[in-house]
């Protein structure tokens, strides 16, 4: 088991909580962390992927619920269940003030986003999502890349040389735990695996499928794992796949909701308008399912593929959203494109509303030249914008200035946390 940093961050929030849901993807490492805390804790565990216990779940939801009598408990693979809710909360209200951490469910889809399971347990319930390792977590380097950028002290360091080979094989290799130690050809099976053994059986319980929902869902995939670090264009994908609009929508919401992929608002002062203006941008969660969907196997292929730099970005993209998960402050995270087209790869928006700007380049160059598009977010975000950083593939911090603007150039090694 490789450490994971969310770990205390559960435990803490099980003494202030009844119901904790922890969720994530699929293989990310939620039931053998779950299991690690209800050792500690000394909680009972129950899985919901047996059927004889989730035939009794669905039967009579009371009666299960109240059959667990007055201990704590993990509830893994919860999504299975849903019609629990209702019991669950039954229970939680049933509890004293003081009794915290009565139920820590876990679920490879986020049941819990919508508005009407969040009001079945309004302020009994902490909810907190467990991504694929990190590359902190696989180097075992207590270090945070939010808490880092947010402290703003770039002062002159360096990282590990790390080639270009092993930055394509990071992204070959993506997080999922199983995975780490795999060979060439093993990986591959276990990712073939976990698309025809999970993922499409779970999509089919999540959509109300009809007719030949397989080989669109088998064109779409491939096709998204392509647009990774990109805008999302529905009509254009709709286009190119012969399938309606609407449809590619839904299963591009399906596809976040099982943490497959993650789509990236556009960054307005006006926060009101974000959701509703301009083109996301798309990233898959793990660039190692989307190499494999991709058909890209070895360092060679990707780095010569025209996938590199957009499954790079998705790279560094999703190592700060896992970062983020157990960093001192909230965040948010946008992308942004002007009207002119001018553009920066993705936003840190803090709590206070001040924003950091960054980019990914996939070279060990760095050129005043590439920080225009941050420049120009300087520009519109005036007294909001905090810092510019440009992430490359060298190994120094380094300071640059364009204008009266002061800017870094940080190495992607950095979220490793092993420094020199």
């Amino acid at each position: 088991m490789y450490p994971r940093s969310l770990q205390p961050i559960i435990e803490e929030l099980l003494a202030e909580f009844r119901v904790l849901y922890l969720t994530g993807a699929r293989q990310s490492g939620k039931t053998t962390l779950v299991r690690e805390i209800a050792t500690r804790l000394n909680m009972g565990y129950i899985t919901l992927d047996d059927q004889a216990t989730l035939a009794s779940a669905e039967s009579d939801p009371h009666g299960f619920i109240r059959s667990l009598g007055s201990r704590q408990v993990v509830l893994d693979e919860f999504q299975y269940a849903p019609n629990l809710i209702p019991a669950i909360k039954e229970a939680s209200d049933r509890l004293e003030p003081d009794e915290k951490g009565k139920f820590l469910l876990t679920g490879s889809a986020d049941i819990f986003r919508s508005a009407r399971t969040q009001e079945a347990l309004p302020g009994h319930m902490a909810r907190l999502e467990l991504f694929p390792l990190s590359l902190s977590e696989l180097s075992g380097q207590p270090f945070n890349i939010i808490d880092y950028l947010i402290a703003g002290d770039f002062q002159s360091r360096s990282v590990p040389f790390t080639s270009r080979e092993q930055f394509a094989g990071m992204v070959l290799r993506g997080g999922y735990p199983e995975v780490q130690s795999k060979s060439q050809r093993a990986r591959q099976v276990w990712f073939k695996s976990y698309m025809e053994g999970r993922l499409y059986k779970d999509f089919e319980s999540l959509y109300a499928a009809r007719g030949d929902y397989h080989s669109k869902l088998r064109a779409m995939m491939p096709y998204l794992a392509g647009l990774s670090g990109n805008l999302l264009k529905y009509s254009n994908i709709a286009n190119d796949l012969e399938l309606n609009d609407k449809l590619v929508k839904s299963y591009v919401e399906i596809l976040e909701l099982m943490f497959i992929v993650r789509r990236v608002p556009s960054y307005l002062k006006n926060r009101a308008r974000r959701q509703a203006v301009r083109m996301p941008k798309i990233h898959y969660v793990d660039t190692g399912l989307a190499s494999h969907l991709l058909g890209l196997r070895n360092e060679d292929q990707l780095l010569k593929s025209q996938y590199y730099g957009g499954l790079l970005e998705s790279l560094v993209y999703m190592e700060c959203c896992k970062q983020a998960s157990w960093a001192e402050e909230d965040i948010g995270m946008f992308h942004f494109r002007d009207k002119r087209k001018h553009e920066v790869d993705f936003v840190i928006e803090r709590s206070n509303a001040n924003i950091i700007g960054i980019e990914v380049k996939a070279s060990a160059s760095v050129k005043t030249q590439d920080f225009k598009g941050l420049a120009k977010l300087a520009d519109f975000a005036g007294k909001a914008f905090e810092t510019g950083i440009l992430f490359y593939t060298g190994q120094d911090v380094l300071p640059f200035k364009r204008g009266t603007q002061a800017f870094y150039a940080l190495p992607i090694g950095l979220f490793s946390g092993e420094m020199q």
